[in-house]
């Protein structure tokens, strides 16, 4: 499991994560939502040693992620940021190729070679394999990363803002693809969201966060109701049951 126990984390005098004591990392797909300056991005720097926290600890499977080496705590986790740019032009395979580093230090093993190959096509990205980054839509930018991601073979996946510049296709594609890993693939899949009912439709687990602190915390059913929304958005937004899943009708 991963526990933030006490994490703050201030800019200047300003916490962005107060004192927050948090569980992640349980089976399947937990999404972090909240208004912009919750503190999302901020705790998922924070675990994956990206940010030093100001105060308290954090520990991923009971290693402290402050002086595990960083070679065990790539094993652990995997990490994808929300701006990932690359100066080198590296092709998909190349990039995928990145995620076994912490496991071959850059010498690829044939175990290694096989589980980038396994990623790329469990992405149904073989065919874009020998294909540069910039010559990729965005949608398959995306997946490409992800490749990188899975092809690391940790228990747990950490993304932050996994459908930014995404259209809506594209992002429908990438939830399902991230509800697939966490099923079939046994990961466990820590990810933050700005669109709620993508939240509520493929997630076990919601976070809802505001001024650095968790306001609501549990299944969707639990969260996603009007009560809580007005809470964490400073907005009534209506809830109703669509195919089953609950929906925040806030475009009205």
């Amino acid at each position: 499991m991963i526990r933030l126990e006490g994490v703050t984390k201030r800019y200047g005098a300003m916490p962005v994560v107060d004192d927050l004591t948090l569980t992640l990392g349980e089976p399947g797909l937990t999404s972090l939502v909240g208004p912009n300056g919750a503190g999302k991005s901020s705790v998922l720097s924070m675990i994956a040693r990206l940010l030093t926290p100001d105060a308290g600890r954090i520990t991923v499977d009971d290693h402290d992620v402050r002086t595990t080496p960083g070679p065990v705590l790539a094993r652990l986790l995997a990490t994808l940021r929300q701006e990932n740019s690359l100066v080198a032009r590296v092709t998909v395979r190349e990039l995928a190729s990145f995620g076994r580093f912490p496991h071959s230090r850059g010498r690829l093993t044939a175990a290694d070679r096989a589980r980038v190959e396994e990623s790329l096509e469990y992405l149904d990205l073989v065919p874009l394999a020998g294909r540069f980054l910039d010559e990729l839509s965005g949608g398959q930018r995306q997946r490409a990363f992800i490749a990188m991601v899975l092809a690391q073979d940790t228990k747990y996946v950490l993304l932050d803002e996994p459908l930014n510049n995404l259209d809506l296709r594209h992002s429908v594609e990438m939830m399902r693809l991230l509800r697939r890993a966490a099923d079939e693939l046994d990961r466990r899949v820590v990810v933050v969201l700005h669109d709620l009912n993508f939240a509520s439709a493929h997630s076990d687990r919601i976070v809802a966060l505001k001024d650095g602190r968790v306001l609501a915390a549990g299944t969707p059913e639990e969260v996603v109701t009007p009560g809580v929304l007005r809470e964490v958005y400073d907005l009534d937004v209506p809830v109703e049951l669509v195919g089953g899943m609950r929906m925040g009708l806030y475009y009205r």
